[in-house]
């Protein structure tokens, strides 16, 4: 509970000096886990109970309602809480149905859009641009950035240009569109968040009566996030103050990820030059991270270059020393997914909870291999900010067509061809990524199943099939805490004890598209606000390749290029990271990776490529001795067994996992695991059970056990 009685009570020099600075203009340049919240809220406390300012007359405006509320709870503990404190939609939204008398002349305020993707569909029809759902949401993107960024339907062409804009469709075409939508969305009666947030601002700029009662009501603000706000916001904010300069912005440069949403932090970095009389104080003391994690932040922030690297705030870690952070290299991304999901759980095994570690990755695309890789290590997990994998709907699209495929196929074909050659059948084509948002990352989820195919070049389109659903049953697995899967962006804001950062490889981080050199420095700020989400755990990686036997890929020039045990350099804290040799370097990690190794048929020695015929460990025309009445068991007591787990049959083996065992009639565990479907999880959860059967007991007797 914080004290309300003072203050001052255990800040630091440097938040003790945001809290008393004079009104006016303040930039609080804050670093990540240097307690900005703390120091903002305590400065409006300050104020308030010391009689300078009033709660009421206090507008705290952030950019998620998590955070607003958050501040909420501190100032109410701290005796302020009649502080507003709302995101710049909030606050928006309550002036305009507040004053939507006098501004829509004596009607309440139009039906504000929850989402514009049905009006841009029926507007893109209009301007003769056939889309779907995903195109809609790409053209519904770039409006939002343009109205965002002040500009209108007719400038669109020209403004995305100069920006360097990757528009989904050709500029003018999307230029079309815009203007289609606003007259739409006319006919309709009906408002979106920037007409909103642009109907605040028309109402002070061209009504003074409601320009004088809401700068009576709000006469000092507060700012968080200061980087992130975008042209329209700043304009509101201009119009909130007037002619007053009673306003404290709290930003980190470092921190701009969003760049391409129209957010700039030119306004932090201009914030000394358009109020010369502004206080600026830097915080830089991190009570987040280690020293060790804060110095490898340090030497990733440290080569940033271009405007925004003026504001580079260097961290000093405030908390006790610990572990160095570990930098690995593996051959491939099943390999590194491996060795993820194996450490996830030897850390939860040593006391730190599920909900305490998180998997962070640069596209959402990624996260399928580790969603894979957890669920057969047993670790359970949670999606942050994104579908499952299995769950999204150009993944279920594209495994309709993988099955439809199998009818229309040559079996005998390769299984990278055959499954690219379905996949090309609903839309999909290697070489033509688009350049929306929303079709990029339904480009790069399918790619991720294409990338799943190279992996097993030694399957069957049938046999391929059979592993994805096998994958989808395990990952649509409900759970409650675990294990957080997040892509970067969604992180932010976010800290846990333990961090892992994945798929550092150029290519992925930078990601391909970031052709420019501003594009590429946002890149670099994207992984630095990865690092300083750990709070002291934190494990780097890359894959040489995506597959096995992939294309090399070399890891990311934003990594500090060090030996093992040589200094990272900056910050505090001995400032060095281990590196590990190539590879996982344990036996029992290593044994959860899947390789595609050559198989011979047992009976007359051909070598195997379809799945089934892999597993069996013969081919489909050599003679088979399989135990009918073993197998008859082993059908049995996998039905048991799914009705208690309540999991489909095949999540625990597939029949043909069942028909092997049933073939082999393997008596030791060694001899269990080479069967191909078997691996170390699942050998630990049914190896003993099905052994016994093998060895001739009863399922009544397994079930008898329990």
């Amino acid at each position: 509970m914080a004290d309300s009685s003072n203050p001052l009570a255990g800040l630091d020099p440097e938040q003790a000096a945001v809290v008393t600075a004079p009104a006016g203009p303040l930039c609080v340049l804050a670093g990540a886990g240097t307690g900005k919240t703390r120091a903002i809220t305590h400065r409006i406390a300050h104020r308030v109970r010391s009689g300078h300012v009033r709660a009421q007359h206090v507008l705290a405006v952030t950019f998620t309602a998590r955070a607003a509320a958050e501040m909420r709870a501190r100032l109410g503990q701290l005796g302020a809480g009649g502080v507003q404190a709302r995101t710049f939609h909030a606050a928006a939204l309550r002036q305009v149905r507040y004053f939507a008398p006098r501004l829509f002349s004596g009607r309440e305020m139009p039906e504000l859009l929850d989402s514009k993707a049905r009006l841009v569909g029926l507007a893109a029809t209009r301007a003769g641009v056939k889309i779907d759902g995903t195109g809609a949401r790409d053209l519904a993107s770039e409006i939002e950035w343009a109205k965002s960024s002040l500009i209108e339907p007719a400038d669109y062409a020209v403004a995305a240009g100069k920006a360097l804009r990757e528009p989904p469709f050709d500029a003018a075409k999307v230029g079309e569109v815009y203007a289609a939508y606003e007259r739409v969305k006319r006919a309709h009666g009906v408002i979106d968040f920037e007409d909103m947030i642009r109907a605040a601002i028309w109402a002070m700029e061209e009504h003074e009566d409601v320009a004088e009662q809401i700068r009576s009501q709000y006469r000092h603000f507060v700012v968080d996030e200061y980087q992130d706000v975008n042209p329209m916001q700043q304009r509101l904010l201009e119009s909130w103050l007037g002619d007053r300069e009673d306003l404290t912005v709290v930003g980190d440069a470092s921190q701009t990820i969003y760049s391409f949403t129209g957010a700039s932090a030119s306004y932090l970095v201009d914030f000394k030059r358009r109020h010369p009389d502004a206080t600026v104080i830097r915080l830089v003391r991190d009570y987040r991270s280690t020293p060790q994690v804060v110095a490898l932040a340090n030497s990733v922030i440290g080569q940033a270059r271009g405007e925004l690297a003026r504001l580079r705030l260097e961290l000093i870690g405030q908390r006790p020393p610990g572990a160095e952070p570990v930098l690995r290299s593996f051959t491939d991304e099943p390999q590194e997914a491996a060795a993820v999901a194996a450490r996830c759980g030897e850390i939860i095994a040593s006391g730190t909870p599920a909900e305490e570690v998180a998997v962070l990755f640069r596209v959402n695309a990624q996260s399928e291999v580790y969603q894979e890789a957890l669920a057969e290590a047993g670790v359970p997990y949670v999606v942050h900010g994104a579908e499952r994998f299995f769950e999204r709907a150009e993944v279920r699209q594209a495994m309709i067509a993988l099955r439809a495929a199998t009818r229309s196929l040559d079996p005998d074909a390769p299984l990278t061809e055959s499954v690219t050659r379905a996949l090309e059948g609903v839309g999909w084509r290697a070489d033509q990524i688009p350049a929306g948002g929303a079709s990029r990352e339904r480009w790069e989820a399918v790619s991720a199943l294409v990338t799943l195919a190279e992996s097993m070049p030694a399957l069957g389109l049938e046999a391929f099939n059979e592993e994805l659903a096998r994958r989808a049953a395990l990952q649509h697995v409900p759970t409650v805490a675990g294990v957080t899967l997040s892509s970067l962006h969604s992180a932010k804001g976010l800290e846990w004890d333990a961090v892992f950062l994945v798929g550092l490889a150029e290519g992925t981080m930078p990601v391909i598209h970031a052709r420019t050199p501003d594009a590429v420095e946002e890149e670099r700020r994207l992984l630095y606000v990865g690092v300083t989400r750990a709070r002291h755990t934190l494990w780097l990686s890359y894959a040489g390749a995506r597959t096995p036997g992939g294309r090399p890929r070399r890891a990311t020039r934003f990594l500090p290029a060090l030996e093992p045990g040589r200094a990272s350099g900056g910050g505090s804290g001995s400032g060095s990271f281990a590196r590990s040799a190539p590879g996982i370097g344990k036996s029992e990690v290593a044994a959860r990776v899947k390789r595609a190794v050559a198989v011979s048929c047992r009976v007359c020695g051909a070598g195997l490529l379809s799945g089934p015929e892999r597993k069996l460990g013969r081919c489909a025309g050599c003679p088979s001795d399989r135990d009918e009445e073993l197998l008859a068991r082993l059908l049995d007591w996998r039905a048991r067994l799914a009705a208690v787990q309540k999991v489909p049959a095949f999540v625990v083996f597939t029949d043909v996992t069942l028909a092997a065992i049933a073939e082999r009639r393997p008596g030791r565990r060694e001899e269990l695991a080479v069967i191909a479907g078997i691996g170390p999880r699942k050998l630990g959860l049914y190896g003993d059970d099905v052994l016994a059967l093998v060895s001739g007991r009863t399922v009544e007797d397994l079930v008898g056990s329990d």
